[in-house]
């Protein structure tokens, strides 16, 4: 075959794969990217990886501390959705309807997780092993509360706050009014919690599981996941895990934790959430989120964010990003599909 005979076929051949396989020619659909500001704040020139600390071995999304406030977490109150900036030891509010952002306030020392619940913004100091709750009209402080080493992790069972505290291996229960009811092992490095089937699911990054407790803090069980599993989802009757090494999400069953398939979804699979029909999978090393269909497990389809994202919160019928090594947060209006 001559050589330009040989490039015609390649080039047929090429465009009959992209037909038969449209994800693969698909280009990325462009999130709106919005400003956090000047970066840098109190963290100093260190370098920082895979939520907010410094890991030996795979991969993770490295910056200066000098060059960005480190936004990582996300959550969304009903009018603001509110970003954890770490390495300015503070949260952000930004107003849903217009991207405005809408006042920075100081909560602990290097903010990692936040949540609203119970009429409250609660945030995870990493580094100052506590929560911090916070009024969302004023941003004003209303407790701080000690936990164990290593805060990072927040979930709402409807009734109590949990904290998955990173260097301790435990999960702390708080009451919504801040009194502590008791803190409880698990695996190493608990990350990612969701609450589901009338349980707390836990993310183990180091121990490549999930630990179910009951609401009481009882191990009901413990299950094998993919490599470094991060982010934790509720979607019906089945519980998601995002394994970030594996660049992968699990599915299990949620009355009795077992394995109904993984899934590859992307690099640096990191938070999930879940908005009523789809799945939305945050890849930290692709700079992407997924969408992906919970009945097949298939990327339906795929934004591109800023650089390094961890998190992901609905909120004003959009999909709001924070990108940790951008110093920004990526929105787009969510069209649903499948």
């Amino acid at each position: 075959m001559t050589l330009l005979k040989w490039r015609v076929f390649s080039a047929a051949l090429l465009l009959a794969v992209m037909v038969m396989m449209p994800s693969l020619g698909k280009a990325q659909t462009p999130m709106t990217e919005i400003p956090l500001g000047s970066g840098g704040g109190t963290g100093g020139a260190q370098s920082m990886s895979l939520g907010g600390e410094v890991l030996n071995g795979d991969g993770g999304t490295t910056v200066s501390a000098s060059s960005t406030a480190g936004p990582e977490a996300i959550t969304f109150d009903g009018t603001y959705v509110w970003v954890a900036t770490q390495f300015n030891n503070s949260i952000t509010r930004i107003k849903v309807s217009d991207g405005a952002i809408a006042g920075t306030f100081i909560v602990g020392k290097r903010p990692v997780a936040v949540l609203y619940a119970g009429g409250f913004v609660w945030v995870a100091n990493l580094l100052g092993n506590t929560v911090t709750k916070v009024t969302p009209s004023t941003g004003a402080t209303a407790a701080t509360i000690n936990v164990a080493d290593g805060p990072g992790g927040l979930a709402f069972d409807g009734t109590n706050i949990w904290v998955a505290n990173r260097h301790s291996n435990t999960v702390t229960k708080l009451s919504t009014k801040g009194s502590n009811l008791g803190t409880f092992a698990v695996g190493k490095r608990p990350i990612g919690l969701a609450f589901a089937a009338n349980s707390i699911w836990v993310a183990n990054n180091f121990s490549n599981s999930v630990t179910r407790l009951s609401l009481a803090g009882a191990v009901i069980g413990n299950y094998a996941v993919g490599r470094g599993p991060f982010g934790v989802a509720a979607e019906g009757e089945n519980v998601w895990v995002t394994n970030y090494f594996s660049k992968s999400v699990t599915k299990l069953r949620a009355t009795d934790g077992f394995n109904l398939g993984e899934f590859k979804v992307g690099d640096g699979a990191a938070g999930i959430a879940f908005d009523g029909t789809n799945l939305w999978i945050v890849n930290n090393g692709d700079s992407t989120v997924v969408k992906v269909s919970p009945s097949s497990g298939t990327v339906v389809a795929t934004y591109a964010t800023g650089k390094g994202p961890f998190s992901i919160a609905f909120g004003g019928s959009k999909a709001w990003v924070p990108n940790f090594a951008s110093n920004s947060v990526s929105t787009i209006r969510r069209i649903k599909i499948g």
